[in-house]
């Protein structure tokens, strides 16, 4: 009998609870830990962002789904890993023990690397479900005396997709509201260029991303250092392709989003042999920790280098489809440990992704995600509005269902038009 421990209950650490469920052997244990009892369907955020969406829209209790299917769950974070004795101690004071670990906690958001960044701070975020309705909670009043607006990532982010998605939407809802005329919009990003994506682009991401922006009349600074964030206005050092220092800015805002570097989470900061200098998970190409062999890791928590050296640094995306890839091969693999056999799948780490900008959007597909590609496609259009709204009610369905079905491959490439990817 095997106890395996899945730590984060999110858009990875929740479809492996199920999929290693299933696979596990009728006498093993599967229990998932997480410092929050609700499950949230981050890529909607956004939406929240502006208030087309309620948390109550995406989110859900955990614990009695999960019940469903026997899964046992902890709603109390972790504040330390203790991997030499294969053991978690939580917030409530209890420790678990595991004979293996699935490490799919997401990252920590790193706002304190930036003074003044942050909804502690005096820019809004929507990388948590709490934070999106801090922000659509503004929203409104603002729109009401509407001025400048500052969105984008910061140096270090490695998720550009979803600044890209509230930069459009927010447009999009202004323009609704009759008062677009009214708010100068600028997007401030680490990316040397528009469309970059922390993928050196995909397709004609650039051209077709710049075409958007200029349509709606957002303007944009890219190779962009955020130094510091005070009341109402951001400091930003533009940088030449050289690394150069181009120009100083100070931009006026009355809203800002500016998405923050990921880290690591605290649980696991700076275990020698688990993590690497930033905190993410090192793993080989079954998933599994070189040092910590019983340990896995699925989704953003995991450690992957930067697709390539840009002058400002960029992280690398970790997509939907790749995470769902993780999960599938950590599953097998830890079924394969659990039959005397050692692990032999591999995760398939392509990009494809589904961006909304309010009444249309763009779908890409990097395959692999690192240059040269065997597929590097990017497409505009409004059945990629239509597309994210099926997926979502598609997704929060599954994982309500407690299915593992590979979605991205029963959905999201049959909607792209793409076969099953090998």
């Amino acid at each position: 009998m095997a106890h395996i421990v899945i730590l984060g209950a999110g858009i990875g650490g929740m479809p492996m609870a199920y999929e290693m469920k299933e696979l596990a052997r009728k006498e093993d244990t599967v229990t998932v830990i997480s410092n929050s009892d609700t499950f949230q369907f981050t890529p909607s955020n956004p939406w929240v962002g502006v208030n087309w969406r309620d948390r109550s829209d995406i989110t859900f209790p955990i614990a009695p789904y999960l019940a469903k299917k026997g899964i046992n769950f902890i709603p109390h974070g972790a504040t330390k890993l203790h991997p030499e004795q294969n053991q978690i101690a939580l917030a409530n004071g209890d420790i678990v023990n595991y004979d293996y670990l699935i490490i799919a906690t997401g990252p920590k958001l790193a706002f304190d690397e930036i003074p003044g960044l942050g909804p502690d701070g005096h820019t809004h975020s929507i990388c948590h479900v709490d934070h999106a309705t801090k922000s659509g909670n503004e929203w409104d009043a603002f729109c009401a005396n509407p001025g400048p607006i500052v969105v984008g990532a910061v140096q270090g982010a490695s998720c550009y997709g979803p600044a890209y998605e509230y930069a459009f939407i927010m447009e999009t809802d202004l323009r609704k509201r009759k008062v677009r005329d009214k708010v100068p919009m600028t997007f401030v990003t680490a990316e040397p260029y528009i469309g970059h994506l922390g993928l050196g682009g995909v397709g004609d991401s650039k051209g077709i991303l710049e075409s958007s922006m200029r349509d709606r009349h957002i303007k944009w600074i890219c190779n962009a250092k955020v130094t510091k964030v005070e009341a109402g206005k951001m400091f930003v050092t533009e940088h030449n392709d050289d690394g150069t220092v181009k120009k100083e800015h100070e931009l006026p805002f009355n809203y800002s989003m500016m998405l923050p570097a990921f880290k690591g989470i605290d649980a696991v900061f700076g275990i020698e042999g688990l993590t690497n200098p930033r905190g993410f998970i090192v793993a080989d190409p079954y998933q599994r920790n070189p040092k910590y062999k019983n340990i896995f890791s699925v989704g953003v928590c995991v450690a992957i280098p930067p697709v390539e050296v840009t002058p400002v640094p960029t992280g690398t995306p970790k997509t939907g489809y790749m995470i769902e890839s993780m999960v599938t091969a950590t599953a097998h693999n830890i079924r394969s440990l659990l039959d005397g056999e050692e692990p032999t799948e591999k995760a398939t780490w392509n990009a494809i992704c589904l961006a909304d900008f309010g009444d249309s959007g763009a779908a890409f597909v990097a395959l692999p995600q690192i240059p040269p590609r065997n597929v590097n496609w990017f497409k505009e259009g409004k059945w990629v509005h239509l597309a994210k709204i099926a997926f979502e009610k598609y997704f929060i369905r599954k994982m309500k269902n407690g299915t593992s079905e590979p979605l991205y491959e029963k959905y999201m490439l049959s909607a792209l038009g793409i076969k099953k990817l090998k």
